[in-house]
């Protein structure tokens, strides 16, 4: 997209126009981060207005490039950077700094502003965004693109900062991406020796660029981040290199023309002040008076963007429309899996979900979870993931589907990468993602690719490693992203591992997360039924929870349809007999252990009911009338029956109810073991239902 190699005045006073909206909408609003907009908008500036192709017009074009404020402190750059190219953000947004009802939040939101890919703000997230970002092009790229007709073909750029390097998250990320050698992500990098609360001399002195370098990255330094034509050159030489990704190292000055919080950590996080917003203009040569001032020259050279834009998405057009042609099939795939973000549901994407026949003996709900993946991905090309080398463990892999690595990758190396992947080849092409050892950046990578659109993302681990994603579960979450986590290994049933490996709080650490969905199904057909409902969950996130150890395969014909989970619980079974005494709630594995204790209720008499309920989120959507048939007001005596914490189980057993649950760490013995001396029995289920009934 870049049309001119030289730079002028003009070019400064644009500059100076970045830095100014960003610290008046700073001052105005009384907080954010003045620093990095001072500091950073000369590399912003080069980058936006002569190299990333973009349709202000349209945000959503497809192939558009991709940028990622990975240090979101700074949102009040990008705000001045997307007001001024033309996007459909006011300047009195801007003059909204931060403030209630405003598009223009403390850090960027996705799906909130205009022209904002992904919600960045906590540091290093935004980082492994870019990387899945980048991994979704190249995917997309090999699977669709032709001699001649390149429908997708576009960069991923970002700016990061010390913080974003400094976190775990960002190392991991970058070690993949250098292994997967994503040669059209491209990093800027606010290197400013300044953070929060002091100089990156106390924190930080490593070599950066060699830490780089030793990932697979191309680096390259430039002294002054004040010159835009250095800047140029080394986006122009990051663009060449298609091996490699790229980290260009700009020393800049945090705060940037201050005259008395210049690079210092002053500048980082607070406003300047009235006075020392005046004297930074003076200094800079801009006028102090009136506040959000835009030079008509400003203005007009920055909107030359959407009209070069205009062009770029029309020439788009034009090769799509004889990519059409010549392969109608591919471009209806194409159209569908970017239309939907990589969730429209193709016809007969279900086609082949199993059905399991009753089991008493059953299976895992991982190998059913597995056996219904791959269902899926024969007729859903947009899944896409991998686990974090877990694959035998987790039973993730998409057989036949072929390992996405790079294509240069050696037959040795591929061979060592292939263990516990059944895979159909080694290219981009691939749709089993490796991960790695890196659960951390795993989560922020999804969202990467969830965002950037075209595949459904999901990765796998145990559920006691939820944690390490929480974090960017959490994004998921807040910008409404279709992913999927498969979490296995959901209980102290796992054995002999122990408690280090034993999930015990997590489910609870999960349903506190609003709007995400969580699932924990009983049985293999239940199992299924969790799928279809994440499959068509498509602006939320769900994580399944799964076992290990086998669970029985309800016989169906005597239990309620496993398509009640759905709604989140239904009624499994109701007595013989009648009106309930009792009900006994339970989730997941649990569920075949409150079955068995109702026919040893039943031997004494006692009414029960049995409710499935694998979704606390699904079933609290559903209307109060339903919720009150299900747990009827009028019967107290509730046992709730989960392998973790009580936490949270209260309000649907209530006052006169009770937990069976895990509220202490596990231990190492075989999995059987641990539930007989937890109290996961039929005897156990059975005297705490009878106390409930005598109390």
């Amino acid at each position: 997209m870049r049309v001119n190699p030289s730079f002028s005045a003009l070019d400064d006073v644009c500059v100076n126009t970045l830095r100014f909206l960003s610290v008046d909408a700073v001052q105005q609003a009384n907080s954010g981060h003045p620093g990095l907009p001072l500091g950073a908008a000369p590399m912003a500036y080069v980058l936006w207005t002569q190299f990333l192709k973009h349709h202000p017009s349209n945000p959503h074009w497809i192939d558009r490039d991709r940028f990622v404020l990975s240090a979101g402190h700074g949102s009040a750059l990008l705000y001045s950077l997307l007001h001024m190219t033309g996007y459909d953000l006011p300047l009195e947004q801007l003059q909204q700094f931060r403030q209630w009802g405003s598009i223009t939040p403390g850090h960027p939101e996705r799906g909130l502003t205009p022209g904002v890919e992904v919600t960045t703000g906590p540091l290093g997230q935004g980082f492994a965004n870019g990387v899945g970002m980048a991994i979704a092009e190249a995917h997309l790229a090999a699977q669709y693109n032709r001699d001649g007709l390149q429908v997708i073909n576009h960069f991923t750029y970002g700016i990061v900062s010390d913080g974003d390097l400094m976190e775990g998250i960002a190392s991991e990320a970058a070690s993949l991406a250098g292994h997967l050698q994503l040669g059209k992500l491209i990093y800027l990098y606010d290197d400013n020796n300044v953070t929060l609360s002091a100089g990156t001399e106390m924190t930080f002195s490593e070599d950066r660029a060699r830490r780089f370098d030793a990932y697979g990255w191309q680096t390259q330094t430039i002294k002054d981040g004040n010159d835009l034509a250095a800047i140029a050159e080394a986006l122009e030489i990051a663009r060449a290199e298609i091996g490699r990704p790229s980290l260009i190292l700009v020393r800049t000055h945090l705060g940037y023309g201050s005259p008395n919080k210049q690079d210092t950590f002053e500048a980082h996080g607070s406003p300047l002040g009235v006075e020392e917003v005046r004297l930074t203009k003076r200094n800079l040569g801009w006028p102090e008076e009136p506040p959000f001032t835009i030079p008509d020259t400003a203005r007009e050279h920055f909107l030359a963007v959407n009209k070069l834009g205009e062009t770029a998405e029309a020439a788009w057009k034009d090769i799509f429309s004889a990519y059409e042609k010549q392969f109608p099939v591919l471009a209806l795939e194409f159209q569908q899996r970017m239309d939907g973000g990589g969730a429209a549901l193709p016809a007969g994407w279900d086609t082949d979900i199993p059905q399991f026949p009753a089991d008493e003996k059953g299976l895992a709900t991982r190998v059913a979870a597995g056996k219904v993946m791959n269902a899926i991905a024969a007729h859903f090309p947009a899944l896409f993931g991998g686990s974090a080398d877990l694959d035998p463990s987790t039973m993730t892999a998409l057989k036949g589907h072929g390992d996405f690595q790079p294509p240069g990758l050696s037959d040795l190396d591929m061979a060592i990468e292939r263990q516990g992947s059944d895979s159909g080849g080694w290219s981009y092409t691939g749709r089993n993602l490796h991960f790695g050892v890196r659960e951390h950046a795993m989560g922020a990578i999804m969202n990467g690719l969830a965002a950037h659109g075209g595949v459904l993302p999901f990765g796998a681990t145990f559920l006691v490693f939820s944690d390490y994603m929480r974090p960017s579960i959490r994004l998921a979450a807040l910008m409404g992203l279709h992913v999927v986590y498969a979490f296995t290994h959901d209980s102290i049933a796992l054995g002999e591992d122990g408690s280090t490996h034993q999930s015990v709080e997590q489910l609870a650490s999960l349903r506190a997360i609003p709007r995400l969905i969580v699932i924990r199904p009983a049985d293999a057909n239940e199992t299924a039924v969790a799928w279809r409902v994440a499959m068509q969950s498509f602006h939320q996130p769900v994580a399944l929870a799964l076992t290990r150890q086998h669970v029985p395969t309800l016989d169906r014909a005597h239990f309620s349809s496993a398509d009640g989970l759905q709604h989140g619980a239904y009624i499994l079974a109701d007595p013989s007999g009648g009106k309930p005494d009792l009900i006994l709630i339970a989730s997941g594995s649990e569920v075949w252990l409150i079955v068995a204790a109702q026919k040893a209720l039943e031997a004494q008499n006692i009414q029960v009911r049995l409710v499935s309920m694998p979704s606390w989120e699904l079933f609290e959507n559903q209307s109060q009338e339903y919720r009150d048939t299900v747990l009827p007001p009028t019967v107290k005596a509730r046992l709730a029956v989960e392998a973790g914490i009580a936490q949270g189980w209260h309000r649907y057993v209530g006052n006169a109810g009770s937990v069976l649950s895990v509220d202490d760490f596990g231990a190492s013995a075989p999995g059987d073991v641990l539930l007989r001396e937890y109290g996961f029995t039929v005897e156990n289920v059975c005297k705490r239902a009878l106390a409930l009934l005598r109390s």
